[in-house]
Formats: structure tokens, sequence, C-alpha cells
């Protein structure tokens, strides 16, 4: 069990030092001006870190928003009207599925013929 606990110390302690150089890469990207990107690998990966983490902070704020408005649209979209939709579906499934074998019917007719 030591040994096991070991392991995921070392474990969190590589991943707190990711961690902490992911955001030391982001604090050096926002810092970029304009045309820095040109000062090598390292300032591309800063900036692109600072863009990724500036993405996630928008889809965070994204999610949390539909959260709020999925519960007002699901209120208003009724279970009866969700299976509604799915039986014409099927029904729709149902009859293209019928006008193929009717063809394939016909088709085999002719073959026989």
């Amino acid at each position: 069990m030591k040994d096991f606990v070991r392991f995921l110390a070392a474990w969190a302690l590589v991943h707190e030092s990711a961690d902490e150089g992911w955001k030391a890469a982001i604090a050096r990207g926002e810092k970029l001006e304009p045309g820095g990107l040109e000062q090598g690998a390292e300032a591309f990966v800063d900036g692109l870190a600072a863009l990724v983490a500036a993405e996630k902070e928008r889809l965070k704020e994204q999610i949390a928003g539909s959260a709020h408005s999925d519960d007002a649209s699901s209120a208003a979209t009724s279970v009866e009207e969700k299976l509604d939709a799915i039986a014409f579906e099927l029904a729709e499934l149902r009859g293209r599925m019928e006008s193929m074998q009717a063809s394939i019917d016909a088709i085999s007719a002719r073959e026989k013929a």
C-alpha cells in the first residue's frame, strides 16, 4: 500500500508541475504583443496556451449560461411532444422501407419473368 501511495504522490507532483508550467505559459502568452509569436517556438507555445485558456473560459461561461436556458426550454418542451416527433419519424422510415420492399419485389418479379 505504501508503494501505491508513493506512486500517487509522484503522479500528483508531476500533474502539479505541469499545471504550474501551463499557468506560467498562459501568463507569458497574455503578455505577448501582436507579432510576438515571431520570437520563436516558446513564444508560439505561450501564445497558444493563452488562446486556449481564453477559449476555455468562454466555453465555461457558455455552458453555465446554457444550463439556465435549458431549464426554461425543457419546461416548454413536453415529453409528449418529443414522443410525437419520434413517432412521426418512425412512420416516415416505415413508409420508406415499404416503398423499398415494393421496388425490390417488382425487380425480382421482372427477373423471374
